[in-house]
């Protein structure tokens, strides 16, 4: 399979395994089982050159009180910082970029990092949540509920701001949701207010998967002549398919639905960058819930890095 802006087929894994941004103890432990399941060699063996440079490593700050609603918002900030860093830094290298997580705060850095080599990159956004809260809106104060309010200028941090530094660098209409079935009353606004392509669980029943991949590329990348970064949240598939994760929600894509938007992304020549997150070992009943989930999220990253069935 042809990836155009990767022809010698170079591919960097970006390990952030992070949990700050969500109360459940686990989910940095995803990136350690996805390697352990075998990631890298799986994408070794679909020709790409690949480099690991290493777990990113993420200090806890001495002092982080409350700033509003947000909890931990130091913490998280210098985190998405350091995977800002990282994936910038792969991305400009000219080698597709892979970030395992942790939870999905880290999108805060993968997105701005990303970016900074594909300054008009469109997201396909794959997650049973919308992740557009502001600091204001949440009501939990978990920030993995928030990455997209920073990096579409939603949320308008001070100086002083632990997240002053975050760019905005993503416009609304290069954002497109996929599998959506959880969404906050202010969300939903947002999603409407700015006209932001968003497809439901509901859409992926009346339309089919392949629809809705194709109704979202004419959304947000019509003539294909963006690249693309697709940031895939494993909660996004039903939790029959991917029980080890923080938020679960009924409903789901299947196993089989999610591949395919990883497929036919990576059948775009497009895709340039791809998050993977919230894995959480620590969550299933079972070791097999665990397995499953590990296997769904390798099976996802290997879609989109030129796997097929034929």
């Amino acid at each position: 399979m042809n990836f155009e802006y990767f022809p010698e087929r170079k591919l960097s894994i970006v390990s952030a395994p992070f949990s700050g941004g969500q109360p459940k103890g686990g989910v940095d432990k995803g990136p350690e089982y996805l390697l352990g399941g075998g990631l890298e060699k799986h994408l070794q063996s679909l020709d790409w050159d690949t480099k690991f440079d290493g777990h990113l490593e993420f200090p806890v700050p001495e002092s982080d009180e409350d700033i509003g609603k947000m909890k931990r918002p130091r913490y998280v900030a210098e985190a998405s910082r350091r995977v800002y860093k990282a994936v910038s830094e792969a991305a400009v290298s000219g080698r597709f970029v892979l970030t395992i997580g942790g939870d999905h705060s880290i999108a805060v850095g993968t997105v701005a990092g990303v970016r900074e080599k594909y300054p008009d990159a469109c997201l396909i956004w794959v997650d049973a949540h919308c992740d557009l809260n502001t600091p204001a809106a949440t009501d939990s104060g978990n920030l993995h509920g928030c990455p997209l309010s920073w990096v579409t200028g939603l949320a308008k941090p001070e100086k002083d701001d632990p997240f002053g530094w975050v760019p905005e660098c993503l416009d609304f209409k290069n954002l497109a949701y996929i599998a959506l079935r959880d969404v906050d009353d202010f969300e939903k606004k947002m999603i409407k207010e700015h006209g932001i392509t968003a497809y439901s669980m509901h859409h992926v029943d009346k339309y089919g998967i392949g629809k809705v991949v194709e109704m979202a590329l004419q959304k947000v990348n019509p003539d294909l002549s963006k690249p693309i970064h697709l940031s895939f949240d494993v909660d996004a598939m039903d939790p029959f398919f991917a029980p080890s994760t923080g938020t679960p929600v009924r409903g789901g894509l299947t196993w089989r639905e999610a591949c395919y938007i990883c497929e036919e992304l990576a059948a775009t020549g497009k895709l340039v960058a791809m998050d993977l997150v919230e894995c959480n070992p620590a969550l299933g009943a079972s070791q097999k819930d665990i397995d499953d989930t590990i296997s769904a999220g390798i099976s996802l990253a290997k879609s989109a890095c030129g796997d097929t069935l034929l």
